[in-house]
């Protein structure tokens, strides 16, 4: 018996999805656009008094996640590493990326740049991004 490779027929339209939304393939001014292997997953919510943005990034120590703001233009980047798995007869299946990783997100003008802050647990990278206060519309009354 002969042993037949398995090709999902799904792997083509993942590659091509991971192409189009990989941030290594925009168009940007920083060279690390260029040398990203992959890019997290993350989900963005807003409320009255901030905007959140969840990133996953398991395996990543935080010290080695660099997040900056620049020009109203929020940049998470950084790095997971390769584990060294030696290889043996067994066959084995490698699916979690690694190398480099890059994000960009362009804020709303109500989000308060001096405030943000970040914090990482159980893999999960969460920036919260405070609303700039601003006075509270109010109706005007037209004279007769």
């Amino acid at each position: 018996m002969s042993l037949v490779r398995y090709n999902n027929p799904w792997n083509l339209l993942n590659t091509l999805q991971r192409e189009l939304y990989n941030p290594a393939f925009e168009n940007g001014d920083d060279a690390s656009v260029a040398t990203a292997n992959w890019a997290p997953s993350v989900d963005i919510s807003e409320n009255e008094t901030a905007f959140t943005l969840l990133a996953d990034i398991p395996g990543v120590a935080p010290e080695d996640i660099d997040i900056s703001m620049e020009k109203g233009v929020l940049t998470i980047k950084g790095e997971r590493k390769t584990e060294n798995v030696e290889e043996g007869e067994n066959y084995r299946r490698v699916e979690r990326q690694s190398g480099q990783f890059y994000r960009r997100f362009t804020l709303p003008d109500s989000a308060d740049a001096d405030k943000i802050e970040a914090k990482s647990e159980h893999g999960v990278l969460k920036i919260t991004i405070p609303k700039q206060e601003v006075a509270l519309s109010r109706r005007i009354e037209v004279k007769h």
